[in-house]
Order: structure tokens, then C-alpha cells, then sequence
């Protein structure tokens, strides 16, 4: 039982952390939870629905603001939401070790992003079936890995041209139908333990909605993407050290 309470500690926590930061917690509670003993499988299937749990808050709160682009929204979220799954499947038949090691450089790359990446594009991109092809391309890979895929796609679409405060919000509407639909996919093929589901569900639940509260009235998110950063130099250094000794 104190697992349950550990886990459920960890995740609320990260999903006011990162739901401050217009993210889902999955990209960091999946090493973690793997770092304290869970099978890296299990680990992305749950970290995948804390993560949905986390972002569909945010999503709600969204809708109700109306701050949504449909039309810029939904090629993305149909690309994320056919590829997804299909990466999930396709984790199946890739080594473990290998998915870790692609699961730390996104890590890397998310932390740099969130530190150091400068909010200008390096190109301009438009189109219906543009969108549907980066919805798609970034499903798949966070059906592999295991995450929503919000970290990915938020620094993407800032380099091709699109407006930070637009890709946040729209984001974070576009993950759960990935999230979702690669969870579902390892529901499949992973033996879930439904308890700690729960208790992960609910604690990323509470968790996004405090830090979506805290996001708009309260703290610089700034500062959040900063600490969003170390944290997750942090697994991914620990990932790193794993595969060196």
C-alpha cells in the first residue's frame, strides 16, 4: 500500500508542475516510475493515463474559456490520434533498451527545449495536410515511447512558425487524443495494475487542475518551464548513467 501512496504523492506533485507548464506529467513520471521499480512497460501505460488525466483537465478549462483553433487543432489531433496507437503497437517488436534510449534523448531534448530554445521559427509552415503529417510523425513516436507527445510537438511547431501562446493552448487540447489512444493500445498487451491506476488518475487529476489554477492567477510560467527543464535533465542524466555502467 505505501506504493500506491508514493506513486500517488509523485504524480500529483509533477502534474501541478507540469500542468503549469501547459504539459501532461507522463515524460517524467515513466522513468520515474520504471527508477522505483515498476516494468518499463507498465510504467509507460500509466504514466500515459496520468498523463491524459492531467491534460484533459487542462483541456476542459480551455473549452470553457474558448480560447481553442479548431481549424488549426483538429488535422493535428486526427494525425496523433491514427498514428499513435499505431506506435504503441509497434513498440512491441522494438528491443526495450532501445526505446530507453530514444525515451532519454527526448528527454534531452525537452529539457533543452524548455532552457535554452528560443521562441522564433526557422521557417514558416501552413496547410491542413501539413499538420496532418507532424500530427502524425509525432503520434507515432509517442506511441512508442510511451508519452502524450506535448513535448515534442510544442517546440515544433513554435520552429515552424506558429505563435507559443497558440501552440500551448491548442496542445494541450490535441494530447489526450493521443494519450488515449496509445494507452488503450497497451491495455492490450500489459498485465495493468488497476489500483494504482486509480490512484495515479486521480492524483494527476487534483494535480492539473491546482496547477492550471495556479498557471493563470498565480506563478510566472517561465519559471515553471525552467524547473520543467532541470527536472527532466535530471532523468534523463540517471537514464544516461544506466546505460554507461
Amino acid at each position: 500500500m505505501s506504493d500506491y501512496i508514493l506513486f500517488s504523492i509523485i504524480t500529483f506533485f509533477l502534474s501541478i508542475i507540469f500542468s503549469m507548464g501547459g504539459a501532461g506529467a507522463g515524460i517524467a513520471l515513466v522513468p520515474i516510475f520504471n527508477f522505483l521499480g515498476l516494468d518499463f512497460t507498465m510504467a509507460k501505460a500509466v504514466g500515459l493515463f496520468a498523463g491524459a488525466s492531467t491534460t484533459i483537465t487542462s483541456s476542459v478549462m480551455n473549452l470553457k474559456r474558448k480560447v481553442i483553433d479548431f481549424a488549426f487543432v483538429i488535422p493535428i489531433a486526427i494525425g496523433m490520434m491514427s498514428f499513435a496507437p499505431v506506435g504503441a503497437y509497434a513498440s512491441m517488436f522494438i528491443d526495450e533498451n532501445i526505446v530507453k534510449f530514444f525515451f532519454m534523448l527526448m528527454l534531452f531534448y525537452s529539457a533543452s527545449m524548455m532552457l535554452f530554445g528560443k521562441k522564433k521559427s526557422i521557417l514558416k509552415v501552413d496547410g491542413k495536410v501539413v499538420m496532418f503529417a507532424i500530427g502524425s510523425f509525432v503520434g507515432f513516436l509517442a506511441g512508442v515511447l510511451g508519452v502524450g507527445g506535448g513535448n515534442i510537438l510544442i517546440p515544433l511547431l513554435i520552429l515552424l512558425g506558429f505563435e507559443p501562446k497558440k501552440v500551448a493552448v491548442s496542445v494541450s487540447f490535441v494530447v489526450p487524443f493521443s494519450t488515449l489512444g496509445s494507452f488503450f493500445t497497451y491495455l492490450n498487451f500489459v498485465d495493468i495494475d488497476y489500483l494504482l491506476l486509480a490512484c495515479v488518475a486521480f492524483s494527476s487529476i487534483v494535480g492539473g487542475y491546482v496547477g492550471n489554477y495556479l498557471m493563470h492567477f498565480k506563478l510566472q510560467q517561465s519559471q515553471i518551464k525552467k524547473l520543467m527543464g532541470v527536472i527532466l535533465y535530471l532523468l534523463a542524466f540517471k537514464l544516461l548513467y544506466q546505460f554507461i555502467v
